[in-house]
């Protein structure tokens, strides 16, 4: 599978589940904040909760098999910028996921297991859910003040 960029929806990509692709997909939603006239931090914030999204579909919902498709389509209006990633693999619970030890997990090295908390730490608003019983869906959503 190539990377796609849809003509009639130009605020969508499609790539294949790989680490590599993760430079296409940050590159993307840069340009797309940048363009919304989103400051250079806020952006910065929004492009790595959407990174932590893509790499934990990438290990958890597709073990790791690089020929599935990742979706990433932004939303945006005066309003919010909103980031819609949507993946055909195992199902996720989010509510299944615990709440970090961040002392812990840096007074002992351990390597993963923030994602969840950083995504929720670095946009106003994060929502799963499995749509149609087929696919996840993520949205992360940073509002304008």
């Amino acid at each position: 599978m190539d990377i796609v960029k849809s003509k009639s929806f130009p605020n969508e990509i499609i790539v294949e589940s790989t680490t590599a692709n993760l430079v296409v997909v940050r590159k993307f939603v840069t340009e797309a904040a940048l363009r919304s006239g989103i400051d250079e931090d806020t952006t910065n914030r929004i492009v790595l909760a959407v990174d932590e999204a893509c790499t934990n579909i990438i290990r958890h919902a597709y073990k790791n098999i690089s020929s599935n498709p990742i979706e990433v389509c932004i939303n945006q209006n005066k309003n919010k910028f909103e980031v819609v990633i949507t993946d055909y693999g195992k199902p996720f619970d989010p509510n299944s996921v615990k709440k970090p030890d961040i002392k812990d997990n840096l007074k002992n090295y351990k390597k993963g297991g923030l994602g969840m908390f950083l995504m929720r730490s670095l946009v106003d608003e994060v929502d799963f859910r499995r749509d149609e019983g087929q696919k996840n869906v993520v949205r992360l959503i940073k509002y304008f003040n």
